[in-house]
């Protein structure tokens, strides 16, 4: 098997949410839900090249852990200033879009940061490439693609860094 580290990850990891969804340890619940993981795992074979990034072990996971909480906080600051600008017209609104560069490789780390992106109000991940991601921004600063990493990117990049790569 090609990927069978892959896959071992993803039925490993699917199956720890069966557990924590179920909060259940009894035999039966447990067949099941290693049965249904395992069907699941070998429909999505088309997404293991795309889970090669991931680092199995404990200090990824509390990084993920921690990474969660760093995008529920900019998430919580994007909010707030949305929120200002729509309940405030003065304030200044310059939307456009902008490219910024990331130092992320794996495509799933890749996939995690536009995400994390398009989820925070404000911006909204149009196209990545290479190294490359165009952003619309609600609040342009400036064409300046390292102010613009920084600004947008480097918060979430930092985060994933210790999940994914």
């Amino acid at each position: 098997m090609k990927h069978g580290r892959e896959a071992v990850i993803l039925f490993i990891g699917l199956f720890l949410v069966w557990v924590l969804i179920t909060w259940s340890v009894q035999p039966q619940e447990l067949l099941t839900g290693a049965a249904l993981v395992l069907v699941l795992t070998l429909f999505m074979r088309p997404v293991y090249p795309l889970l090669e990034g991931i680092r199995p072990g404990i200090t990824p996971l509390f990084s993920m852990v921690a990474y969660i909480f760093i995008f529920i906080w900019q998430l919580i600051l994007a909010n707030i200033d949305v929120a200002k600008r729509v309940l405030s017209p003065s304030l200044p609104i310059n939307p456009g879009i902008v490219k910024v560069k990331t130092g992320l490789k794996s495509p799933l780390a890749k996939v995690m940061l536009t995400s994390s992106i398009t989820l925070t109000p404000g911006t909204l991940s149009l196209n990545v490439q290479d190294d490359e991601i165009f952003i619309h921004w609600i609040d342009v600063k400036g064409n300046d693609v390292e102010s613009a990493s920084k600004a947008i990117v480097a918060v979430f990049e930092q985060g994933l860094k210790g999940v994914v790569e």
